[in-house]
């Protein structure tokens, strides 16, 4: 229990802190933009490293792997169609024709979702 009070009481804590103290809120927040670009430093220009590569490269490939996970749902959505069609056609064979329509329009949606997924995945690797 000595040891935070003896930091506590040290003399560079409280030289640190009573400038801070001493400083009015109004200067830190009124003060003019042009003041505070003047405590900037410089901007040094941007370097690319080859580990900062390496990491850019794996980050791709994560993404690119996260958005291709939305083809096997087009996938399921594709059997799930199907095999309602088999259901409802073997429920009632006279509306075989509208059930088929039916049936393509759901495939060539549930086919669009994968498409864009895949297409997601392909701007992932090349275009970035």
């Amino acid at each position: 229990m000595q040891a935070p009070l003896a930091l506590l009481g040290s003399p560079a804590l409280f030289r640190c802190c009573s400038r801070a103290l001493a400083r009015p809120v109004s200067v830190a927040v009124f003060s003019r933009p042009e003041a505070q670009t003047a405590q900037v430093s410089p901007l040094r220009p941007f370097h690319s490293s080859a580990l900062s590569r390496d990491i850019d490269t794996a980050a791709k490939f994560i993404g690119a792997g996260a958005a291709t996970v939305g083809v096997a749902g087009s996938g399921a959505g594709i059997g799930t169609v199907f095999g309602s069609l088999i259901i409802g056609y073997a429920r009632n064979p006279s509306l075989k024709q509208q059930l088929f329509s039916y049936a393509i329009l759901g495939f060539a949606l549930s086919e669009a979702m994968g498409l864009f997924c895949l297409m997601v995945a392909f701007l992932i690797l090349f275009a970035m």
